[in-house]
C-alpha cells in the first residue's frame, strides 16, 4: 500500500536515508514524504505499528522486480530425460543408450531408465529385469540410482541421478 491506501491511524515511520523517525501519524508521515517528493510506502503491514519507508515508489518496485529476476536467473532446473530400452536389447544398443544417459548426467538432468514391454514379454518380466541393473553398473561411476525400478504399467522404470 502506498500514500492515500494507508488506512492505519499511527505508523512507525522510515526516513528516506534508512533513518528511524518514529511512531507518527500516517497524515503526518504522508506530509513529510510529500515535502520530500516521495511515496509512503508500507514495507511491513504485520507489525504494530506497521512500517513505512519514504521511497520513490518506482524505483522500489524496479528494484524489486530486478531482484526477483536475478533469483530465477539463478536457479537450476533439473529436467527428467527419458532413456527407452526393450527386455531383449543388444549389448552394442545397451552401450549407445548408456552413452546417451551419460550426456544427460553430465549435463546435470536427471534420467528415467523405462525398460518396456510388449505382448508376450510380459510373461518373462523376471527373467529380464537384470537389464536395468546392467544398464545403471555401465553408469555406476557417474550416476547413482534414485529410485530403485518398479512397475508403471507395462514398463518397469528406474530414475538415475548424478553423483
Amino acid at each position: 500500500m502506498i500514500n492515500g491506501q494507508i488506512g492505519d491511524m499511527e505508523v512507525r515511520l522510515i526516513g528516506s536515508h534508512g533513518e528511524q523517525i518514529g511512531i507518527m501519524n500516517s497524515r503526518e508521515a504522508l506530509r513529510m514524504a510529500r515535502e520530500e517528493e516521495l511515496d509512503l510506502v508500507m514495507i511491513a503491514p504485520a507489525a504494530k505499528p506497521p512500517v513505512c519507508k519514504i521511497i520513490d515508489y518506482g524505483k522500489y518496485r524496479y528494484e524489486m522486480a530486478r531482484r526477483e529476476k536475478d533469483a530465477r536467473k539463478k536457479q537450476k532446473t533439473i529436467d527428467t530425460k527419458e532413456v527407452r530400452i526393450s527386455p531383449n536389447i543388444e549389448e552394442n544398443d545397451l552401450n549407445t543408450k548408456a552413452s546417451a544417459a551419460r550426456k544427460f548426467l553430465e549435463k546435470g538432468d536427471k534420467v528415467k531408465v523405462s525398460l518396456r514391454y510388449r505382448g508376450r514379454e510380459m510373461s518373462h518380466m523376471n527373467q529380464t529385469k537384470h537389464v536395468l541393473d546392467d544398464f545403471a553398473e555401465r553408469l555406476s561411476d557417474i550416476a547413482v540410482v534414485d529410485k530403485p525400478s518398479k512397475m508403471e504399467g507395462r514398463s518397469l522404470v528406474m530414475f538415475l541421478r548424478k553423483k
